[in-house]
């Protein structure tokens, strides 16, 4: 999807606040998106953040 911010600082806010407002777990909004869920933890464990499936968000 090309709305995908490709800044992985930015693609972390961006992601944190689609899982927020829109969706109940990183594979749902990956499967909304056509994003693939493995390539977007790898983007973002880059910077230091994981997926914490209890709080729904990258930590």
């Amino acid at each position: 999807m090309s709305t995908v911010p490709k800044d992985p600082v930015i693609l972390l806010s961006f992601l944190n606040t689609k899982l927020r407002d829109h969706y109940s777990s990183l594979s749902a909004l990956c499967e909304d998106l056509e994003l693939d869920e493995n390539q977007l933890k790898e983007k973002i464990a880059a910077i230091g953040y994981t997926y914490d499936s209890d709080r729904n968000q990258f930590i």
